[in-house]
């Protein structure tokens, strides 16, 4: 299985956004209204590909704090295959190239470790978002 990540076009956005939808809003019922904000349209949108075929997303907002990483969705059949983990460190590689001093995201609680494996350690207290516990998470470089 070959696994490759890069930044997405424009055209592609819609594909990245039905992975979102399809884990987001139907599998973890997050409202659609939710799922999809403003920051989509100054976001940086990512792609895990396997065999060519568009598995996951993610997206990289530059904010004063340093590079908010969000919107990770890797579809169901694909977890656990190393796509997510190979996406996300590719976002840090390209938060690096761009000289920002670190970044951070809002994890799933379920999801810490998942972020722990690329460096990211948690802080703070457990807080809902859209009815999901989450965490905030940090890397610094």
């Amino acid at each position: 299985m070959e696994i490759t990540c890069r930044q997405l076009t424009q055209e592609e956005f819609q594909d990245a956004l039905a992975i979102r939808i399809k884990v987001f809003v139907d599998e973890q019922n997050v409202p659609i209204e939710l799922e999809q904000d403003e920051y989509d349209q100054k976001a940086t949108h990512f792609g895990a590909f396997v065999n060519g075929k568009l598995v996951g997303t993610g997206r990289l907002v530059i904010t004063e704090e340093g590079g908010k990483i969000g919107r990770m969705a890797v579809l169901k059949e694909y977890r656990g295959s190393g796509a997510g983990l190979k996406l996300l460190n590719f976002i840090v590689d390209y938060c690096q190239q761009l000289g920002l001093k670190q970044a951070y995201l809002s994890s799933q609680t379920h999801a810490i470790g998942f972020y722990e494996k690329a460096g990211f350690k948690a802080e703070g207290g457990i807080y809902d978002d859209a009815g999901i516990p989450h965490r905030t998470m940090r890397i610094i470089f």
